[in-house]
């Protein structure tokens, strides 16, 4: 298993080490002793959740605020995403910066995202199971987002604007500037 820091220190791409051979794979998706002398600190994941979403679905920017935020893991079980990170850390020195990695099937990669950031993603092959660990609860009457096309952001999710499918409630998020 390997790890990486991304642009934004705090965020880890994670690539597991996979044993192949002509009857399938093995891989660990996890293993936290390794992971947390990585970042070197504790992180307590208490769920896993699981998607299924079609071409074009783009679910995001998402985030809680305290005391319900929510540190992540995220991968890709089936088909391929654009995941996208956004810093709302007000203090941090990349406050506004995002990262967009692709997670797929194939290349198994993960992506750990800390408390204090918003998160997203949309699908790029016909259909994506999305899963990931979370670290608190979720409770909708803490949870907030930003807008996907959000001007200031200028987050390029790679499929046209008019393939991007979205529920009303994401439709319907905040820009960054109102953070």
């Amino acid at each position: 298993m390997q790890f990486e820091h991304l642009k934004i220190l705090d965020i880890v791409l994670v690539k597991p080490t996979i044993h192949g051979d002509d009857r399938g794979y093995f891989l660990e998706t996890f293993r936290q002793d390794l992971f947390e002398d990585f970042i070197g600190k504790k992180v307590g994941f208490i769920q896993d959740n699981e998607s299924k979403s079609n071409k074009g679905v783009l679910r995001g920017l998402h985030y809680q605020i305290p005391p319900y935020e929510q540190a992540k893991l995220v991968r890709v079980i089936k088909g391929s995403v654009l995941d996208v990170v956004v810093d709302i850390r007000k203090s941090s020195p990349t406050f506004g910066n995002s990262v967009a990695v692709e997670l797929s099937d194939k290349n198994k990669h993960q992506l750990f995202i800390p408390k204090g950031f918003a998160h997203g993603f949309v699908v790029l092959s016909n259909e994506a199971i999305f899963a990931y660990k979370v670290d608190n609860v979720y409770r909708p009457e803490f949870e907030k987002g930003i807008i996907f096309n959000d001007k200031t952001l200028n987050i390029d999710w790679v499929l046209p604007k008019h393939e991007l499918k979205l529920s009303d409630k994401d439709r319907e998020l905040q820009e960054f500037k109102e953070l």
